[in-house]
Protein backbone atom coordinates (compact mmCIF):
# COMPACT_ATOMS: atom_id res chain seq x y z
CA UNK A 1 0.00 0.00 0.00
CA UNK A 2 1.31 3.46 -0.94
CA UNK A 3 0.82 6.07 1.74
CA UNK A 4 0.82 9.85 1.19
CA UNK A 5 4.37 11.16 1.39
CA UNK A 6 5.94 7.74 0.82
CA UNK A 7 8.78 7.36 -1.65
CA UNK A 8 6.49 5.38 -3.92
CA UNK A 9 3.82 8.09 -4.07
CA UNK A 10 6.42 10.84 -4.48
CA UNK A 11 7.99 8.93 -7.34
CA UNK A 12 4.62 8.51 -9.00
CA UNK A 13 3.91 12.23 -8.58
CA UNK A 14 7.24 13.14 -10.16
CA UNK A 15 6.60 10.80 -13.08
CA UNK A 16 3.28 12.56 -13.66
CA UNK A 17 4.87 16.00 -13.38
CA UNK A 18 7.42 15.18 -16.06
CA UNK A 19 4.88 13.54 -18.37
CA UNK A 20 2.46 16.45 -17.94
CA UNK A 21 5.13 19.02 -18.75
CA UNK A 22 6.15 17.17 -21.92
CA UNK A 23 2.54 16.50 -22.92
CA UNK A 24 1.57 20.17 -22.75
CA UNK A 25 4.68 21.48 -24.50
CA UNK A 26 5.08 18.80 -27.15
CA UNK A 27 8.80 18.53 -26.55
CA UNK A 28 11.23 19.90 -23.97
CA UNK A 29 14.90 19.54 -23.21
CA UNK A 30 15.75 17.98 -19.88
CA UNK A 31 16.88 21.39 -18.61
CA UNK A 32 13.50 22.87 -19.59
CA UNK A 33 11.71 20.00 -17.83
CA UNK A 34 13.68 20.76 -14.67
CA UNK A 35 12.75 24.46 -14.85
CA UNK A 36 9.09 23.68 -15.58
CA UNK A 37 8.62 21.07 -12.87
CA UNK A 38 11.00 22.39 -10.23
CA UNK A 39 12.72 19.00 -10.01
CA UNK A 40 16.48 18.68 -9.87
CA UNK A 41 18.44 17.92 -13.02
CA UNK A 42 19.51 14.55 -11.61
CA UNK A 43 15.92 13.57 -10.80
CA UNK A 44 14.74 14.59 -14.26
CA UNK A 45 17.54 12.62 -15.89
CA UNK A 46 16.62 9.46 -13.97
CA UNK A 47 12.89 9.84 -14.61
CA UNK A 48 13.42 10.46 -18.33
CA UNK A 49 15.59 7.36 -18.52
CA UNK A 50 12.86 5.33 -16.80
CA UNK A 51 10.11 6.69 -19.06
CA UNK A 52 12.25 6.02 -22.12
CA UNK A 53 12.90 2.44 -21.07
CA UNK A 54 9.15 2.00 -20.55
CA UNK A 55 8.33 3.33 -24.03
CA UNK A 56 6.46 6.41 -22.80
CA UNK A 57 8.88 9.04 -24.14
CA UNK A 58 11.37 9.39 -26.95
CA UNK A 59 14.71 11.18 -26.53
CA UNK A 60 16.51 12.75 -29.48
CA UNK A 61 19.72 14.81 -29.69
CA UNK A 62 19.24 18.57 -30.13
CA UNK A 63 20.94 21.82 -29.19
CA UNK A 64 20.04 24.61 -26.80
CA UNK A 65 22.00 27.84 -26.53
CA UNK A 66 24.72 26.39 -28.73
CA UNK A 67 25.18 23.38 -26.48
CA UNK A 68 24.25 19.79 -27.04
CA UNK A 69 21.01 18.77 -25.34
CA UNK A 70 18.42 16.01 -25.34
CA UNK A 71 14.87 16.72 -26.49
CA UNK A 72 12.15 14.71 -24.78
CA UNK A 73 8.73 14.08 -26.34
CA UNK A 74 5.98 11.57 -25.78
CA UNK A 75 6.34 8.41 -27.81
CA UNK A 76 4.77 8.66 -31.25
CA UNK A 77 2.96 5.35 -30.75
CA UNK A 78 1.72 6.09 -27.22
CA UNK A 79 -1.67 7.06 -28.63
CA UNK A 80 -3.46 9.46 -30.95
CA UNK A 81 -5.83 12.37 -30.44
CA UNK A 82 -8.44 13.73 -32.82
CA UNK A 83 -9.63 17.27 -33.48
CA UNK A 84 -13.04 18.02 -35.01
CA UNK A 85 -13.96 21.58 -36.01
CA UNK A 86 -17.48 22.52 -37.08
CA UNK A 87 -17.47 25.88 -38.86
CA UNK A 88 -20.60 27.50 -40.27
CA UNK A 89 -19.59 26.38 -43.76
CA UNK A 90 -17.07 23.57 -43.22
CA UNK A 91 -16.07 20.49 -41.29
CA UNK A 92 -12.38 19.91 -40.59
CA UNK A 93 -10.86 16.89 -38.86
CA UNK A 94 -7.23 16.28 -37.84
CA UNK A 95 -5.46 13.33 -36.25
CA UNK A 96 -2.32 13.90 -34.21
CA UNK A 97 -0.04 12.00 -31.88
CA UNK A 98 1.05 12.90 -28.37
CA UNK A 99 4.28 14.43 -29.66
CA UNK A 100 2.20 17.26 -31.20
CA UNK A 101 2.62 15.93 -34.75
CA UNK A 102 -0.34 16.11 -37.14
CA UNK A 103 -0.62 12.75 -38.89
CA UNK A 104 -3.63 13.39 -41.14
CA UNK A 105 -6.04 16.23 -41.82
CA UNK A 106 -8.99 16.85 -44.14
CA UNK A 107 -11.74 19.42 -44.62
CA UNK A 108 -14.98 19.42 -46.56
CA UNK A 109 -17.85 21.88 -47.13
CA UNK A 110 -20.72 21.65 -44.65
CA UNK A 111 -23.75 23.81 -43.89
CA UNK A 112 -23.63 23.36 -40.14
CA UNK A 113 -26.91 25.27 -39.68
CA UNK A 114 -28.86 22.75 -41.75
CA UNK A 115 -28.87 19.60 -39.60
CA UNK A 116 -26.92 18.60 -36.52
CA UNK A 117 -27.57 14.92 -37.28
CA UNK A 118 -26.00 15.25 -40.73
CA UNK A 119 -23.10 17.17 -39.21
CA UNK A 120 -22.28 14.42 -36.73
CA UNK A 121 -22.79 11.71 -39.36
CA UNK A 122 -20.24 13.44 -41.57
CA UNK A 123 -17.82 13.96 -38.68
CA UNK A 124 -18.01 10.31 -37.65
CA UNK A 125 -17.36 9.16 -41.21
CA UNK A 126 -14.41 11.54 -41.69
CA UNK A 127 -12.82 10.50 -38.39
CA UNK A 128 -13.06 6.83 -39.39
CA UNK A 129 -11.60 7.57 -42.81
CA UNK A 130 -8.58 9.41 -41.41
CA UNK A 131 -7.85 6.75 -38.78
CA UNK A 132 -7.95 4.12 -41.51
CA UNK A 133 -5.67 6.22 -43.75
CA UNK A 134 -2.85 6.27 -41.18
CA UNK A 135 -3.31 2.56 -40.40
CA UNK A 136 -3.69 3.00 -36.66
CA UNK A 137 -5.95 0.88 -34.47
CA UNK A 138 -9.00 2.68 -33.08
CA UNK A 139 -8.04 1.57 -29.56
CA UNK A 140 -5.09 3.96 -29.83
CA UNK A 141 -7.50 6.94 -29.74
CA UNK A 142 -7.18 8.62 -26.35
CA UNK A 143 -9.65 11.45 -26.85
CA UNK A 144 -11.35 13.88 -29.20
CA UNK A 145 -11.43 17.68 -29.11
CA UNK A 146 -14.58 19.19 -30.61
CA UNK A 147 -15.15 22.79 -31.70
CA UNK A 148 -18.57 24.28 -32.42
CA UNK A 149 -19.47 27.83 -33.57
CA UNK A 150 -21.55 28.72 -30.55
CA UNK A 151 -21.42 29.04 -26.74
CA UNK A 152 -21.38 25.90 -24.59
CA UNK A 153 -23.21 26.00 -21.27
CA UNK A 154 -20.60 25.36 -18.59
CA UNK A 155 -22.91 23.25 -16.40
CA UNK A 156 -25.02 21.19 -18.81
CA UNK A 157 -22.62 21.00 -21.74
CA UNK A 158 -25.46 21.95 -24.08
CA UNK A 159 -25.39 24.49 -26.86
CA UNK A 160 -27.42 27.32 -25.46
CA UNK A 161 -27.91 30.00 -28.13
CA UNK A 162 -30.87 29.58 -30.45
CA UNK A 163 -29.83 32.67 -32.45
CA UNK A 164 -26.39 31.36 -33.41
CA UNK A 165 -27.15 27.70 -34.19
CA UNK A 166 -30.96 27.46 -34.12
CA UNK A 167 -31.00 23.83 -35.28
CA UNK A 168 -28.53 22.80 -32.56
CA UNK A 169 -30.09 24.47 -29.51
CA UNK A 170 -30.21 22.08 -26.56
CA UNK A 171 -27.92 19.52 -28.21
CA UNK A 172 -25.10 18.15 -26.07
CA UNK A 173 -22.30 17.82 -28.66
CA UNK A 174 -19.86 16.17 -26.25
CA UNK A 175 -22.27 13.37 -25.37
CA UNK A 176 -23.39 12.89 -28.98
CA UNK A 177 -19.89 12.46 -30.40
CA UNK A 178 -18.65 10.41 -27.45
CA UNK A 179 -21.47 7.91 -27.93
CA UNK A 180 -20.65 7.60 -31.61
CA UNK A 181 -16.88 7.20 -31.22
CA UNK A 182 -16.69 5.48 -27.84
CA UNK A 183 -13.93 7.74 -26.45
CA UNK A 184 -13.81 10.82 -24.18
CA UNK A 185 -14.73 14.07 -25.96
CA UNK A 186 -13.75 17.58 -24.85
CA UNK A 187 -15.78 20.41 -26.36
CA UNK A 188 -15.40 24.17 -26.65
CA UNK A 189 -16.48 26.97 -28.96
CA UNK A 190 -14.47 27.71 -32.08
CA UNK A 191 -13.02 31.03 -30.89
CA UNK A 192 -11.62 29.45 -27.72
CA UNK A 193 -10.07 26.67 -29.77
CA UNK A 194 -8.62 29.20 -32.21
CA UNK A 195 -6.99 30.93 -29.26
CA UNK A 196 -5.64 27.64 -27.96
CA UNK A 197 -4.31 26.66 -31.38
CA UNK A 198 -2.47 29.95 -31.84
CA UNK A 199 -1.21 29.80 -28.24
CA UNK A 200 0.35 26.35 -28.70
CA UNK A 201 1.39 26.37 -32.36
CA UNK A 202 0.99 29.84 -33.81
CA UNK A 203 1.19 33.58 -33.25
CA UNK A 204 0.44 33.31 -29.52
CA UNK A 205 3.49 31.29 -28.59
CA UNK A 206 5.50 32.77 -25.77
CA UNK A 207 2.72 34.87 -24.19
CA UNK A 208 0.36 34.13 -21.32
CA UNK A 209 -2.32 36.77 -21.90
CA UNK A 210 -3.91 37.16 -25.32
CA UNK A 211 -7.18 37.56 -27.15
CA UNK A 212 -7.92 35.69 -30.37
CA UNK A 213 -10.48 37.64 -32.41
CA UNK A 214 -12.25 35.61 -35.08
CA UNK A 215 -14.06 37.65 -37.74
CA UNK A 216 -16.01 35.48 -40.18
CA UNK A 217 -19.77 34.90 -40.50
CA UNK A 218 -19.89 36.10 -36.89
CA UNK A 219 -17.44 37.76 -34.51
CA UNK A 220 -16.11 36.05 -31.40
CA UNK A 221 -13.09 36.05 -29.15
CA UNK A 222 -11.11 33.46 -27.25
CA UNK A 223 -9.50 34.88 -24.11
CA UNK A 224 -6.31 33.49 -22.60
CA UNK A 225 -5.50 34.70 -19.09
CA UNK A 226 -2.29 33.52 -17.42
CA UNK A 227 -1.91 30.76 -19.99
CA UNK A 228 -5.44 29.37 -19.55
CA UNK A 229 -8.59 29.77 -21.64
CA UNK A 230 -11.09 31.88 -19.71
CA UNK A 231 -14.66 30.72 -20.36
CA UNK A 232 -16.64 32.35 -17.57
CA UNK A 233 -19.13 30.52 -15.31
CA UNK A 234 -21.72 30.23 -18.09
CA UNK A 235 -19.28 29.52 -20.90
CA UNK A 236 -20.03 32.76 -22.77
CA UNK A 237 -16.88 34.78 -22.07
CA UNK A 238 -15.45 36.28 -25.24
CA UNK A 239 -18.69 37.20 -27.02
CA UNK A 240 -17.02 40.38 -28.24
CA UNK A 241 -19.27 40.47 -31.29
CA UNK A 242 -22.12 41.62 -29.08
CA UNK A 243 -20.42 44.67 -27.59
CA UNK A 244 -22.71 47.59 -28.43
CA UNK A 245 -21.11 50.20 -30.69
CA UNK A 246 -24.26 52.12 -31.66
CA UNK A 247 -27.53 51.89 -29.74
CA UNK A 248 -29.37 53.13 -32.83
CA UNK A 249 -27.55 50.79 -35.19
CA UNK A 250 -28.82 47.74 -37.10
CA UNK A 251 -30.71 45.04 -35.23
CA UNK A 252 -28.39 42.14 -34.43
CA UNK A 253 -29.40 38.48 -34.49
CA UNK A 254 -29.03 38.54 -30.67
CA UNK A 255 -31.88 41.06 -30.47
CA UNK A 256 -29.84 44.13 -29.56
CA UNK A 257 -28.92 47.03 -31.81
CA UNK A 258 -25.58 48.14 -33.10
CA UNK A 259 -23.45 45.18 -31.92
CA UNK A 260 -19.92 44.94 -33.29
CA UNK A 261 -21.09 41.97 -35.35
CA UNK A 262 -23.51 44.17 -37.31
CA UNK A 263 -20.54 46.28 -38.44
CA UNK A 264 -17.93 43.57 -38.95
CA UNK A 265 -19.36 40.10 -39.65
CA UNK A 266 -19.55 38.86 -43.23
CA UNK A 267 -23.33 38.50 -43.20
CA UNK A 268 -23.67 42.25 -42.58
CA UNK A 269 -20.64 43.51 -44.53
CA UNK A 270 -21.09 41.68 -47.83
CA UNK A 271 -24.44 43.32 -48.73
CA UNK A 272 -22.61 46.68 -48.76
CA UNK A 273 -20.63 45.49 -51.79
CA UNK A 274 -22.87 42.97 -53.52
CA UNK A 275 -24.72 45.66 -55.45
CA UNK A 276 -21.51 46.69 -57.21
CA UNK A 277 -19.58 43.41 -57.09
CA UNK A 278 -22.29 40.80 -57.61
CA UNK A 279 -24.45 38.59 -55.37
CA UNK A 280 -21.89 35.75 -55.21
CA UNK A 281 -19.31 37.89 -53.42
CA UNK A 282 -17.56 36.24 -50.46
CA UNK A 283 -15.39 37.70 -47.74
CA UNK A 284 -12.40 35.87 -49.19
CA UNK A 285 -13.04 37.60 -52.51
CA UNK A 286 -13.41 40.98 -50.81
CA UNK A 287 -9.99 40.52 -49.23
CA UNK A 288 -8.49 39.44 -52.55
CA UNK A 289 -9.92 42.48 -54.36
CA UNK A 290 -8.82 44.83 -51.57
CA UNK A 291 -5.27 43.53 -51.78
CA UNK A 292 -5.44 44.18 -55.51
CA UNK A 293 -6.42 47.82 -54.97
CA UNK A 294 -10.23 47.79 -55.29
CA UNK A 295 -11.29 51.07 -53.57
CA UNK A 296 -14.70 49.87 -52.35
CA UNK A 297 -13.34 46.69 -50.80
CA UNK A 298 -10.44 48.54 -49.22
CA UNK A 299 -12.84 51.05 -47.67
CA UNK A 300 -15.05 48.35 -46.22
CA UNK A 301 -12.10 46.46 -44.74
CA UNK A 302 -10.72 49.67 -43.24
CA UNK A 303 -14.10 50.43 -41.64
CA UNK A 304 -14.34 46.89 -40.27
CA UNK A 305 -10.84 47.22 -38.81
CA UNK A 306 -11.74 50.46 -37.03
CA UNK A 307 -14.85 48.90 -35.52
CA UNK A 308 -12.96 45.80 -34.38
CA UNK A 309 -10.27 48.09 -32.98
CA UNK A 310 -12.84 49.88 -30.84
CA UNK A 311 -13.85 46.58 -29.26
CA UNK A 312 -10.19 45.58 -28.85
CA UNK A 313 -9.57 48.88 -27.04
CA UNK A 314 -12.29 47.93 -24.55
CA UNK A 315 -10.58 44.57 -24.03
CA UNK A 316 -7.30 46.38 -23.41
CA UNK A 317 -8.86 48.59 -20.78
CA UNK A 318 -10.50 45.64 -19.02
CA UNK A 319 -7.99 42.78 -19.34
CA UNK A 320 -4.74 44.37 -20.52
CA UNK A 321 -3.66 41.49 -22.82
CA UNK A 322 -0.16 41.57 -24.26
CA UNK A 323 -1.22 40.30 -27.67
CA UNK A 324 -4.28 40.26 -29.93
CA UNK A 325 -4.33 37.70 -32.73
CA UNK A 326 -6.77 38.21 -35.60
CA UNK A 327 -8.23 35.09 -37.19
CA UNK A 328 -11.00 34.22 -39.62
CA UNK A 329 -11.30 35.15 -43.29
CA UNK A 330 -10.53 38.83 -42.62
CA UNK A 331 -7.04 38.02 -41.32
CA UNK A 332 -5.73 37.50 -44.86
CA UNK A 333 -6.10 41.24 -45.43
CA UNK A 334 -2.95 41.74 -43.33
CA UNK A 335 -1.98 45.35 -42.75
CA UNK A 336 -5.08 46.57 -44.57
CA UNK A 337 -7.08 45.55 -41.51
CA UNK A 338 -4.38 45.56 -38.82
CA UNK A 339 -3.48 49.23 -39.33
CA UNK A 340 -7.02 50.55 -38.61
CA UNK A 341 -7.32 48.17 -35.65
CA UNK A 342 -4.15 49.63 -34.17
CA UNK A 343 -5.37 53.15 -34.95
CA UNK A 344 -8.57 52.61 -32.95
CA UNK A 345 -6.70 50.96 -30.10
CA UNK A 346 -4.35 53.94 -29.94
CA UNK A 347 -7.29 56.30 -29.85
CA UNK A 348 -9.59 54.57 -27.36
CA UNK A 349 -7.41 52.39 -25.12
CA UNK A 350 -5.58 53.54 -22.01
CA UNK A 351 -2.13 54.59 -23.30
CA UNK A 352 -0.20 52.22 -21.02
CA UNK A 353 -2.34 49.27 -22.16
CA UNK A 354 -2.04 50.26 -25.83
CA UNK A 355 1.75 50.52 -25.61
CA UNK A 356 2.06 46.98 -24.26
CA UNK A 357 -0.22 45.46 -26.90
CA UNK A 358 0.87 43.83 -30.14
CA UNK A 359 -1.75 43.17 -32.82
CA UNK A 360 -1.02 40.61 -35.51
CA UNK A 361 -2.70 38.04 -37.70
CA UNK A 362 -2.81 34.37 -36.83
CA UNK A 363 -0.25 32.13 -38.47
CA UNK A 364 -2.45 29.02 -38.67
CA UNK A 365 -5.20 30.35 -40.95
CA UNK A 366 -8.25 28.11 -41.17
CA UNK A 367 -6.44 25.37 -39.24
CA UNK A 368 -6.33 27.28 -35.95
CA UNK A 369 -9.55 25.80 -34.57
CA UNK A 370 -8.87 22.15 -35.43
CA UNK A 371 -5.32 22.38 -34.07
CA UNK A 372 -6.80 24.00 -30.98
CA UNK A 373 -9.12 20.99 -30.68
CA UNK A 374 -6.05 18.72 -30.66
CA UNK A 375 -4.43 20.96 -28.05
CA UNK A 376 -7.60 20.80 -25.95
CA UNK A 377 -7.34 17.02 -25.68
CA UNK A 378 -3.62 17.22 -24.91
CA UNK A 379 -4.29 19.73 -22.12
CA UNK A 380 -7.33 18.01 -20.59
CA UNK A 381 -6.41 14.32 -20.77
CA UNK A 382 -5.02 12.70 -17.66
CA UNK A 383 -1.59 11.13 -17.39
CA UNK A 384 -2.67 7.80 -15.91
CA UNK A 385 -3.17 6.18 -19.32
CA UNK A 386 0.42 7.04 -20.23
CA UNK A 387 1.84 5.57 -17.03
CA UNK A 388 0.11 2.20 -17.01
CA UNK A 389 3.46 0.44 -16.77
CA UNK A 390 4.58 2.50 -13.78
CA UNK A 391 1.93 1.63 -11.20
CA UNK A 392 4.39 -0.07 -8.84
CA UNK A 393 7.79 1.44 -9.63
CA UNK A 394 11.02 0.04 -8.33
CA UNK A 395 12.82 2.93 -6.69
CA UNK A 396 16.43 3.09 -7.76
CA UNK A 397 17.15 6.68 -6.82
CA UNK A 398 16.08 9.51 -4.56
CA UNK A 399 13.10 11.52 -5.83
CA UNK A 400 13.53 14.57 -3.65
Amino acid sequence: MKTPGSQSSLHRANLERVVRAVRLAGSLTQAEIARTTGLSAATVSNIVRELKDGGTVEVTPTSAGGRRARSVSLSGDAGIVIGVDFGHTHLRVAVGNLAHQVLAEEAEPLDVDASWVDGFDRAEALVSSLIESIEVSRDKVIGVGLGVPGPIDGESGNLGSTSILPGWAGINPRRELSQRLGVPVYVDNDANLGALGELVWGSGRGVKDLAYIKVASGVGAGLVINGQIYRGPGGTAGEIGHITLDESGPVCRCGNRGCLETFAAARYVLPLLQGSHGPELTMERVVELARGGDPGCRRVITDVGRHVGSAVASLCNLLNPSRVVLGGSLADAGELVLAPIRESVGRYAIPSAARQLSVLTGSLGGRAEVLGALALVLSEMGDSTLLGGFQEPVLLHSVR
